[in-house]
């Protein structure tokens, strides 16, 4: 059985994952006739998600609440209310946090994370596919669904943020922009734990995605997709198109669920941080929150 480890960036160390439900993701992606069966089953029988997400959305479903915050060690104090008045459990999974929970740098050369989460980057974006044990490739014009964008961004650099069950699930702008509509692009969901993207990567470009494109000063075109996965019923939008918006200002949420964001940028525009590099070459993602800098505006070529 294999370990996930994690690079904590707040305590420069790195980490095993507890992963939520993890027999049954890896009975899921054991290529098995049977694993195939259900794995179809739950990812492309939308049917099932909404179903869990209705009995989680129930009054009696509170009560599950308190032991998954003392399993994952999540800090109560962070959270905008009371844990005892959390409706349901999907409303403190959807859980906002204090204004002071996460602070937000206000460089106007630095981008920031838009989410709680473990993050790999790719100064380019051909440098995904030795993420993948399986020898699958990534292919760009899949994801995005838009040839014009692929040819623009396919030199270019990319942040995948995954969030697991037990972080906060509201993401953010990672930059002051100005953001178009998002854009659905209809899929399944699949999980997006490393057990299932290191079998087959192809997961990004099958799973249910929004893409929005961010307008901004100093970093050109940023693509954000979010993308959904196991028992995600929704990806939700909170912000309004054509507005201007600061950096950290918040951008929607993910319903019950794992999820991901991708974040694409055009080549040679930006500079990740070196700690984030040097775990992703050894395919390690780091563990971070919204707020914090990953990347800077390259200033030379």
């Amino acid at each position: 059985m294999e370990n996930f480890n994690l690079y904590d960036r707040k305590n420069k160390k790195k980490v095993i994952e507890k992963v939520y439900f993890r027999s049954a993701i890896e009975f899921l992606y054991s290529q098995n006739i049977l694993s195939k069966f259900f794995l179809n089953l739950f990812s492309k029988v939308t049917f099932l998600s909404k179903f869990y997400g209705f009995l989680n959305s129930k009054k009696i479903s509170k009560r599950k609440i308190k032991p998954f915050i003392k399993h994952f060690e999540i800090n109560e104090r962070e959270f905008e209310k009371d844990v005892n008045h959390f409706r349901s459990f999907n409303d403190f999974f959807i859980r906002k946090l204090k204004k002071d929970a996460r602070k937000i740098d206000s460089d106007v050369n630095t981008l920031v994370f838009p989410c709680d989460g473990r993050f790999l980057v790719f100064p380019k974006i051909s440098d995904i596919d030795n993420f993948s044990i399986k020898g699958a490739k990534f292919n760009l014009l899949n994801f995005l669904q838009d040839e014009n964008l692929a040819n623009k961004y396919k030199e270019g650099s990319m942040l995948l943020c995954r969030l697991a069950p037990q972080d906060y699930h509201r993401f953010h702008f990672p930059i002051d922009c100005t953001p178009t509509k998002a854009k659905l692009i209809n899929g399944h969901l699949f999980s997006v734990n490393p057990i299932a993207l290191r079998n087959n990567l192809k997961i990004l470009s099958e799973n249910k995605r929004m893409l929005t494109i961010l307008k901004t000063e100093n970093f050109s075109d940023i693509l954000c997709i979010e993308i959904g996965a196991t028992n995600v019923g929704s990806i939700n939008q909170t912000f309004f198109p054509n507005t201007k918006y600061p950096k950290g200002e918040e951008k929607g949420y993910f319903a019950l669920g794992g999820s991901s964001i991708a974040i694409i940028f055009e080549k040679d525009l930006i500079k990740f941080d070196d700690d984030l590099i040097s775990m992703s070459k050894e395919n390690i993602e780091t563990l971070a929150n919204f707020g914090e800098v990953f990347a800077r505006k390259r200033l030379s070529l």
